[in-house]
């Protein structure tokens, strides 16, 4: 069970575990289409396969290019440090929401498994989550931005090369839309989970508690990211910031000064629909991502207590 369960008793560094070792298996499985929705987001012309104006102008035409120009191994450009940011996300996200839900389960009157208890510990988990893994989000960013030839190498090249080129606080960058966002965003997310998974238990003659994990969370993915979409985009277009030599083959390239003039900017040269690139991808990830996330995490915490009940 997602939030905090008495019967299950999860210590934080258990929840940590299980959320860990969800976020792992996840990202093996999404990897390609988050790395086509990266590109999408970065492409300032119109992405449309009807009246094709950039390089990328759907989801299908993206996938061939990519294989064509960069071989199989570019959809999982930059996993290394989209791994790293996947087990330390879960962790922390996870051990957070653990911790949280049974803060209000022992000092309050509210029943911690509440659809608006889960919004509001989902919500500040994540804001701890984004916070400590920002800057391995970037890193993640341009590796999966970058073409051929490479400007990263490695990702202790990445490291230097960024810190010594343009500072620590470039690790940072896309951090205000992202913690404007990371909020509703996972707030939305445990809300419908919690309100779904009940539904579907309630109306199910059978318990399928695997495939209504799946099922709740992918729906829930679905939900929260196209109402938080466009913040996703302006983190994105903010973490290439200095990175533009690595864009240039890609098409145009845009320098903005800030979340702010990024908005304004976006809305008046690409329009509203501007705001939604890369959308289709993203929404496909958002649902297999959030699904196989929840499944994945309530499979090994039942693993996990499981084991502590053998004798």
């Amino acid at each position: 069970m997602v939030g905090y369960d008495p019967n299950l008793n999860l210590t934080p560094d258990e929840a940590a575990l299980a959320g860990s070792a969800a976020g792992m298996v996840t990202r093996a499985i999404i990897s390609p289409l988050d790395v086509i929705k990266i590109r999408f987001q970065l492409q300032i012309e119109k992405v449309s396969s009807k009246n094709p104006q950039g390089k990328y102008s759907s989801l299908l035409q993206a996938s061939r290019c990519m294989l064509t120009e960069e071989g199989l191994q570019a959809f999982w450009k930059g996993h290394i440090p989209a791994q790293l940011l996947s087990v330390c996300y879960g962790a922390v996200q996870f051990a957070s929401f653990e911790t949280l839900t049974e803060l209000v389960h022992k000092n309050t009157s509210y029943n911690s498994q509440m659809p608006g208890v889960h919004f509001l510990c989902g919500g500040l988990a994540a804001v701890s989550a984004t916070i400590a893994c920002q800057p391995l989000d970037t890193l993640r960013t341009r590796f999966a931005a970058q073409g051929e030839p490479k400007v990263y190498h490695t990702l202790r090249h990445a490291v230097f090369t960024m810190y010594r080129q343009e500072g620590v606080l470039t690790f940072y960058r896309g951090l205000t839309p992202t913690l404007v966002a990371v909020f509703p965003y996972a707030g939305l997310q445990f809300f419908f989970y919690n309100v779904l998974n009940k539904l579907l238990k309630r109306n199910s003659s059978k318990s399928k508690g695997g495939l209504q994990s799946l099922l709740s969370g992918s729906i829930a993915g679905v939900i929260s990211k196209t109402i938080t979409y466009p913040f996703d985009l302006f983190k994105k277009r903010l973490q290439v910031g200095g990175f533009e030599e690595a864009r240039i083959h890609f098409g145009q390239v845009r320098t903005y000064r800030g979340f702010l003039d990024c908005a304004v900017r976006i809305s008046r040269e690409e329009g509203l629909r501007g705001f939604f690139k890369g959308l289709s991808p993203s929404l496909l990830k958002a649902a297999l991502s959030t699904g196989l996330t929840f499944f994945w995490y309530e499979f090994f915490t039942n693993a996990i207590s499981s084991l502590k009940s053998q004798p």
